[in-house]
């Protein structure tokens, strides 16, 4: 492609912006965003992108995202434009406030700071990048917005780039930013965000769901017609000005619901929710319209009573507002109607940037979003040492689906779901919840662990003597309640750990021991503890009993250090039997950047299976290379692999099994009607037909009813797919899935 070829892309891109930009509602400010544009394109003069394209194409994309699909205005769009200049080119943050003023600066500036940052090599780069995206949000929430297109557009462009980088991208971008988009209220960019890294995680599956729904458009067209024809006649009558039109589920959707109900594509009814938008010149009028709407629809089709979502009277927290019902439909399948007005439509695919108000002048109303902000105060202020765990507890916060519970006095307080009485009291007040010893909810006594339900009345009950316990995270989920507790049980633990230094200074004293760094550290190491602190909450918390073991290991005899040992753990020392396993063997420093061989010699493997997810040859794997430079395979699906992709991408490596005589374990699960010799056609089909080794089977049976699981020693994935294929056509036989 020539200079003036180049050129002349370069100027059509940006026209596109400019028109999408000029028939916005915004002010016309053309001029600023030319000169953003000029001073864009100058200072990535001679730069390209990874396809070979000039990289101010990138830009301007992030730009006509911003502007077109998010709605935002010119301040947002010269920052999109101007947002890797600074961290790409030797222009400053200054250079850029002299040209176009404090507050595109301020904007570019925190942009610089999400991508910037120097962290050590265990540290997860992309946790940190998080928690300053999220602090960012407080001060300006174009950044994050202007950070979701840039994420948008290289997820788009994602094809150029190595599959190595595909999945760490793919998987940081399913693990945080698809639920952020969701908690901002970007609906269009959260399904695309979900199906782009569906797209690049699982290329093979997304291929074959995408063909099906392309088949099944026709029939799909043809049903939603003879739906829609008596709703639409009844509509024109009221004369209302609306738009009826059917929305067909995306690919990850579709394969979540066929994954979480273990069904296939065929059984999956509710491919696509009905949504009805109305215009509407009063915001008032918009509640009466709806409801008007529900009664005319409900009138000719039966409701599911249970599937009734009032989004109007308690909005999402983030700003959605529809009124979601489940009506029969004419081929005996249950279909979603959405209603809603255009302002709430628009709010809902664009999210906050709808109607927020930036913190400018006086007097502006608080929005939705800066109540979350401030849930999450907590949280930023004090964040994990561990970046992951950081990543794991934020992320909590990001919940699609919630609950909505009232305080004795009748205020409302949005839960996720799944939240317990503890989880409550803990997002009331930190003193509330260490102190809480039980609740009542609509009047009824219930313990701590007792997860609430939208519309409960909930009151804590408090007890000044106690004190928060470690094992209260297993029923906290919100990231408020798991913050504030560990925040409690580090103040305890500090206790702990003083009296435990205390007494060891007095036991050093006492047998004429002189107290260093040396001597503790012998201690340290012949109790195995990680660290000083450790060491001192172990004596504090009485785990360990100071005496003449301790002496021995100060005075050179280790065998005093080890009996110690093995009288609190005798198992401390016991071999792990691997007589199922292969050895796992590693040799020179692994590439990441090639695809890695998978194989198995004389017993010999140079991988390790995961236990997480025990994949095998046939699944879709990525390799992560460990501290002791091993690849651990994992499934691509796994939640291990999900927080790896998303912190650990550059220790990521493409894979391929060469294995070919290696066998594997895989669980199945196997239910359906009890008869008699149901049991004895299981075994003959695994153990006779398919000559498949049978390693575990346990079966129970209750009022009619059988389960069946199933451990057994296959080659791959292909063989466990034949084995439910076949094992589904016994007579009796429901359900048979690998687990």
């Amino acid at each position: 492609m020539t200079p003036q070829d180049e050129d002349k892309i370069i100027e059509e891109a940006y026209a596109r912006l400019l028109e999408g930009y000029l028939a916005s509602n915004h002010r016309k400010k053309v001029e600023i965003i030319d000169k953003a544009f000029k001073f864009a394109r100058d200072a990535h003069q001679g730069i390209r992108r990874r396809s070979g394209e000039p990289y101010i194409l990138h830009p301007i994309a992030v730009a006509t995202i911003v502007s077109q699909e998010i709605g935002l205005g010119s301040t947002s769009i010269c920052s999109a434009l101007l947002h890797d200049v600074v961290e790409d080119t030797e222009y400053t943050v200054e250079d850029i406030r002299a040209q176009f003023g404090d507050k595109i600066a301020t904007i570019v500036d925190g942009l610089t700071k999400i991508s910037g940052g120097i962290f050590g090599d265990k540290a997860s780069i992309q946790a940190e990048n998080f928690r300053k995206l999220l602090l960012t949000m407080s001060d300006d929430i174009r950044v994050v917005l202007i950070k979701m297109a840039d994420r948008l557009h290289n997820m788009r462009t994602l094809a150029s780039m190595p599959p190595q980088k595909q999945y760490k991208i793919a998987g940081e971008t399913l693990y945080i930013y698809a639920p952020l988009a969701h908690r901002l209220g970007l609906f269009a960019i959260k399904t695309e965000l979900e199906d782009l890294s569906f797209k690049y995680e699982h290329p093979e599956i997304h291929a074959r769901i995408s063909e099906q729904i392309a088949a099944s458009e026709q029939h799909r067209n043809e049903i939603f017609a003879r739906f829609a024809a008596p709703i639409r006649e009844r509509l024109d009558k009221l004369g209302l000005k609306y738009e009826f039109r059917a929305r067909v589920k995306s690919c990850y959707s579709i394969w979540k619901k066929m994954e979480k109900k273990h069904i296939p594509f065929d059984e999956v009814y509710d491919l696509y929710a009905a949504r009805i938008v109305f215009e509407c010149g009063a915001e008032a009028d918009e509640k009466r319209i709806c409801w008007m709407i529900y009664s005319e629809i409900t009138d000719l089709y039966r409701l599911h009573p249970d599937r009734v979502r009032d989004w109007i009277s308690t909005p999402k927290a983030n700003g959605y507002r529809a009124l979601h019902i489940t009506v029969m439909g004419p081929d005996g399948n249950w279909v979603e109607v959405q209603i809603r007005s255009r302002r709430m439509d628009d709010i809902a695919e664009r999210g906050f940037a709808a109607h927020w108000k930036y913190k400018i002048g006086e007097g502006e109303e608080e929005s939705e979003l800066a109540v979350w902000i401030k849930t999450i105060e907590d949280i930023l202020k004090n964040p994990e040492p561990n970046a992951l765990d950081f990543l794991d507890t934020i992320k909590l916060n990001l919940f699609a689906s919630e609950i909505v519970v009232f305080t004795p006095a009748g205020e409302i307080v949005t839960l996720p779901a799944d939240a317990s009485v503890l989880d409550f009291a803990f997002t009331l007040h930190s003193q509330i919840g260490t102190h809480c010893i039980a609740g009542k909810v609509n009047h009824k006594l219930v313990p701590l662990s007792h997860k609430l339900a939208s519309g409960d009345q909930v009151e804590v009950l408090t007890s000044h003597s106690q004190q928060p316990q470690p094992e209260w995270e297993k029923f906290l989920v919100t990231a408020k309640g798991k913050t504030r507790l560990r925040s409690a049980l580090r103040h305890q633990r500090r206790l702990v750990i003083d009296r435990g230094e205390r007494l060891l200074t007095e036991f050093f004293e006492q047998n004429g021991v002189e107290l260093t760094h040396d001597n503790i550290a012998r201690i340290i190491t012949s109790e195995h503890a990680g660290s000083k602190d450790d060491l001192f909450r172990m004596i504090g918390a009485g785990e360990i009993a100071l005496g003449q073991q301790q002496l021995n290991v100060l005075r050179g005899n280790r065998q005093g250090g080890l009996l110690n040992r093995l009288l609190r753990n005798p198992f401390a020392s016991k071999e792990k039997d691997n007589s199922d396993t292969v050895t796992t063997v590693t040799g020179e420093k692994i590439d990441t950047k090639k695809v890695y061989e998978l194989t198995t010699t004389d017993g010999q493997s140079n991988y390790t299976i995961a236990d997480c997810c025990h994949p095998i040859p046939g699944d879709d794997v990525v390799g992560y290379v460990d501290d002791d430079n091993k690849v651990v395979v994992h499934k691509l699906d796994c939640p291990v692999a999900m927080r790896l992709k998303s912190s650990y991408g550059s220790r990521l490596v493409q894979t391929r099994w060469e294995t070919k005589s290696e066998k594997f374990l895989a669980a199945i699960r196997v239910e359906g009607i009890d008869r008699m010799g149901i049991l004895q056609e299981i075994i003959y089909i695994i153990s006779t037909t398919m000559a498949i080794n049978m390693r575990r089977l346990n079966i129970s049976a209750d009022d009619g009813l059988f389960r069946c699981d199933l451990v057994v020693l296959v080659e791959d994935a292909n063989v466990i797919t034949s084995l439910c294929k076949r094992l589904k056509r016994v007579k009796g036989v429901k359900i048979a899935e690998r687990t």
